[in-house]
């Protein structure tokens, strides 16, 4: 697996409540964040390092190769977050632009949202 990109942004809550939501993203149906499109699945977690490292499987279907990996660093009662995405083939630039912007949404505008940010 070759990283093909990674992005990294400050979360308005604690690591631990980041890992949490990470690790079982609909654990609590009022902040429900993980939105999915018709073409893709949830995903599973497939690695864990608590609490520092999330591994996803891929949310897209055409793309079962990709991997999404979650760091986590806490700066003063919030969290680093920092996410890469994996790829075992090459992903075409237009694909990859539409797979970062998704993780972008999802990570950094809709789990964000839920920490009043």
């Amino acid at each position: 697996m070759e990283p093909v990109a990674t992005k990294r942004r400050r979360q308005p809550a604690l690591p631990s409540a980041v890992f949490g939501d990470l690790t079982s993203p609909n654990r609590q149906p009022a902040r429900r964040w993980l939105t999915l499109f018709d073409d893709e699945v949830e995903p599973t977690v497939i690695e864990v390092e608590r609490p520092l490292r999330v591994v996803w499987s891929s949310l897209w279907t055409r793309r079962p190769d990709l991997q999404v990996a979650f760091d986590l660093i806490d700066v003063d009662g919030e969290t680093d977050l920092r996410w890469t995405l994996f790829a075992q083939s090459p992903v075409p630039d237009s694909q990859l632009r539409h797979v970062c912007q998704r993780i972008g949404t999802l990570v950094n505008a809709n789990l964000r949202y839920t920490y009043g940010q």
